[in-house]
Formats: C-alpha cells, sequence, structure tokens
C-alpha cells in the first residue's frame, strides 16, 4: 500500500470525477423522466381523458399518436399519450377508451420496444371487457404480411372482450385518405368536427454543399455522402432520428412525396449528413429518390427537408457501453451515435461493419482510424465479403467475438443494429441468439438495451 500523497490525489480526483460523472447521468435521468410525464399529460385536461398509446419503429406513429391527442384536445376531449410497451393488461383495463397508432415493422414483426407487450401481455389471456378502443394500423403493401402487428393487436383486443369504436383503420405507406379517414373517426368519437387535413411539420429549407461518392470502382452499388447546410435555420436532433427529404414533383406532375435516410451527423457538426446508395432498376434507369440525390441534385441546390425523432433507436447516455453493428450505408445511422461520444469520458464504442472490398467499400475509413486514435470508438472489427481470404458478413464478426460481446453485455452494453432488413438483420439476430441466448436477447430488447434501425 502507498503512502505517496500525490498519487493518493490523484487517486482521489478520479474517484471524485466518477462520482461526478454517476450523478449527472442520474440527474439527467430524472430530469427526463419528469419531461416525458409532463410531455404525456399536455392534453390531459378534464376527467374523461382518451388514452393514446403508439407502438412506433421509426417515429412516424409516435408523430400521428401527437396529432391524434392534439386533435382530441382542441375538439374538447382530454387525451394522455404513452407508449403501448409500458401499458400491461390492467393499464389496459383501466384506460376506458383507447386509441392506438401501431406500426408493423419487417415482415409483419411488431416494433423493438412492444416486445414485452407482445410476449408478456398479448401471450396472455386477459379480460379486458370495458375497453373501448380504437385502432390505426400503420404498413407497406410491398412486404407480404400488411399491417401484421395491427392486425394481430386488433384480433388480440377482440378475443380479450374490448369493443371497437370504429373498424380498424389500415394505412398502406402514409396514404393520406386513409389518415383523413383516421381524423373522421375522431370527429364521431368527439361529436366535433376535426380539421380536415393534419399538416406534418413544415419542410425546412437545406442547400446541398457536399456530394463525395465513398466506394468508386466496386462491384456495388455506388454509395455517396451527402451534407446538407440549414438555410436560415438552427435545427436540433440527436444520434439514431431520421430525415424526411421531399423529392421534386415527377414530369407528369405528380408529387412523389418524401424518402426517409437515417441522420448521420450531429448539430454541432453545422450540417445534415447522410450515406445514400443509389439504387438501379432492372432496366437500368436509377431509383427515383436515390438518383435526384446522387445525380441529378446539384451542390448549391436547395432542398425541402425535415428531421423528426425516432425515438426506437437513440442511443443510451455514454456512460453505458454500446455495441453498434451494421452494414453497408447503415454506417449513416451508427455514426452519429460514435460522434455523440467524441470528446466525452464515455463507456467505450465497439463498431462491427461489413461490407464487400477493403479496397472500395472501407467506408469512411480515414475518420474511422482517427476515432479510433482520438478513443470515440474504443474498438473496430470490419469483414469484406466479396475479398479472397475473407469472405464474410457481418454477423461472423458476432460469432468470432462471442465471448468478448458477453463480457460487454454483462457490463451493461446497449447494441445498435442499422443496415438492410433483408439478410443482414436477420443473419445479426441468429448470430446474437447464438451467442447470448434467445431469453437474453428478449431482455435486452424489453430493457431497450438491443435497438434496431433496418430497411
Amino acid at each position: 500500500m502507498t503512502t505517496d500523497p500525490t498519487r493518493w490525489f490523484w487517486t482521489a480526483v478520479a474517484v471524485g470525477l466518477w462520482l461526478l460523472i454517476v450523478v449527472a447521468v442520474a440527474w439527467s435521468r430524472i430530469r427526463a423522466r419528469r419531461a416525458a410525464a409532463a410531455r404525456a399529460n399536455a392534453f390531459a385536461s378534464g376527467g374523461d381523458v382518451v388514452v393514446v398509446a403508439f407502438a412506433s419503429q421509426t417515429g412516424l406513429a409516435e408523430e400521428l399518436a401527437w396529432m391524434t391527442a392534439r386533435s382530441l384536445s382542441d375538439a374538447g376531449t382530454g387525451a394522455r399519450v404513452v407508449p403501448l410497451g409500458e401499458l400491461d393488461a390492467a393499464a389496459l383495463r383501466a384506460a376506458g377508451r383507447l386509441l392506438i397508432v401501431a406500426s408493423t415493422t419487417g415482415e409483419g414483426d411488431a416494433p423493438d420496444g412492444v416486445s414485452r407487450f407482445v410476449r408478456q401481455t398479448m401471450g396472455a389471456s386477459a379480460d379486458l371487457s370495458g375497453l373501448r378502443y380504437g385502432l390505426l394500423a400503420l404498413g407497406d403493401h410491398t412486404y407480404a404480411d400488411f399491417c401484421g402487428f395491427g392486425r394481430a393487436l386488433d384480433g388480440w383486443l377482440l378475443r380479450s372482450g374490448a369493443e371497437p369504436l370504429f373498424d380498424r383503420v389500415e394505412v398502406d405507406n402514409g396514404d393520406a385518405g386513409a389518415v383523413r379517414h383516421w381524423q373522421h373517426q375522431l370527429g364521431q368519437l368527439t361529436g366535433s368536427t376535426i380539421q380536415a387535413d393534419w399538416t406534418p411539420p413544415a419542410y425546412d429549407r437545406w442547400t446541398l454543399v457536399e456530394r463525395r461518392h465513398l466506394n468508386p470502382g466496386s462491384p456495388g452499388g455506388e454509395a455517396w455522402l451527402l451534407g446538407f447546410a440549414p438555410d436560415g435555420h438552427k435545427p436540433e436532433w440527436v444520434a439514431g432520428d431520421i430525415a424526411e427529404i421531399g423529392l421534386p414533383a415527377t414530369a407528369d406532375g405528380s408529387n412523389p412525396g418524401s424518402r426517409e435516410y437515417s441522420v448521420a451527423s450531429l448539430p454541432v457538426d453545422g450540417r445534415a449528413e447522410f450515406i445514400v446508395r443509389r439504387m438501379t432498376r432492372p432496366d437500368g434507369s436509377p431509383g427515383l429518390a436515390s438518383g435526384w440525390l446522387t445525380g441529378g441534385l446539384a451542390v448549391g441546390d436547395p432542398v425541402d427537408m425535415r428531421i423528426r425523432a425516432n425515438r426506437s433507436f437513440h442511443g443510451p447516455d455514454v456512460a453505458t457501453p454500446l455495441i453498434l453493428i451494421g452494414n453497408g450505408t447503415g454506417l449513416a445511422g451508427l455514426r452519429a451515435h460514435w460522434k455523440a461520444r467524441a470528446g466525452r469520458p464515455h463507456g467505450g464504442a465497439w463498431l462491427m461493419f461489413g461490407e464487400r472490398t477493403r479496397a472500395h467499400d472501407a467506408f469512411l475509413d480515414d475518420e474511422l482510424q482517427g476515432a479510433l486514435m482520438a478513443r470515440d470508438l474504443t474498438r473496430l472489427d470490419r469483414v469484406f465479403s466479396r475479398d479472397s481470404g475473407d469472405g464474410r458478413y457481418v454477423q461472423a464478426l458476432i460469432a468470432e467475438h462471442a465471448a468478448t460481446l458477453r463480457d460487454w453485455v454483462n457490463r451493461g452494453a446497449a447494441i445498435h443494429v442499422c443496415g438492410s432488413l433483408e439478410g443482414m438483420s436477420q443473419g445479426v439476430q441468429m448470430a446474437l441468439t447464438e451467442a447470448l441466448g434467445a431469453e437474453r436477447l428478449v431482455e435486452l430488447t424489453e430493457a431497450g438495451r438491443y435497438r434496431r434501425d433496418v430497411y
């Protein structure tokens, strides 16, 4: 045991700094819980309050839930907004009147945030007689099991004795007509006229300031880093959030709507950055959105964009170890997470990433090496599926480093996965199940420590 007063002094300083970090994290969590509670009850005036629950994967269902609550409040009916995953059978019975906005992700799956609800609440019989509910189910007809989770939820509510206020409303890929039908049903519920159209948050004006080809010579599709500077406004967002980019009208004058992209930067960077893959149709022509963004749009041109919260892919506090897993353009959704730890003491950040070739597809290699040197990233493992001598996909890294991954998880690590739905996400899910066990992975999902942004 040392008697050197200098070493005792620096030990005391280190312990003191650690305690300050612990206190700061605890206080930030308390403030976040208080803010969330206040926001949830923002429209809950009056005695007859309708509970508006959402099950969201990318933030759209939550956005529509808040629009629903605001419309109810404007019509004189109080509303309280809650994540569906926070409710159980007793809370559903107590609700009396319930409106649910539920997304379906992947091939008919429930959003990750309601994993516990699906397993524990929907997996058991319940007596919900006395509950009256309405359901807005969001889906995409290009997937086989359209609105699969919404339909399963509706069936379970009916079997449990709940009474529908009106027939389930299904929305295909944001169809405005279906959303207006939901508004009509709200009008019937409140006995008041609901505004004819819901207007989402207005687009802001941005300017394309950089477009850089990330993988010239790649055997795969072109990948581009795009940078947009805000024009006359100061947007705020956090790692994990999503941007909607409005597309220009087509040659026949029709409006193609918008496309969503994971934001790969933070407000401190002064611009919103994205990694976009140029898609090619069977006839060789470029995809509508990716072709315009990677070619038709010129540097200096304006675009319409809005950034919305995607809470299901927000990161943990910086003291929590973070494992980032992805492939291809999924690097965009992971990049903001390690950037959020830059220059700050943190619990560790480990990136596992897969692409085609090291020579052409080592996206942002200089930046990754710099992040390692600065300790913003504490570990980097990559595989390249088209390289001789490698030929592996990112899920192979999970199997190879399973023991280390278990150690990180046992230290409280969160796991974030971003990239392609087909192939990658299923392979990663299987590898994580093998490494951690099915029950442990369910526990991580239900605790918000396993999150995905796959497309």
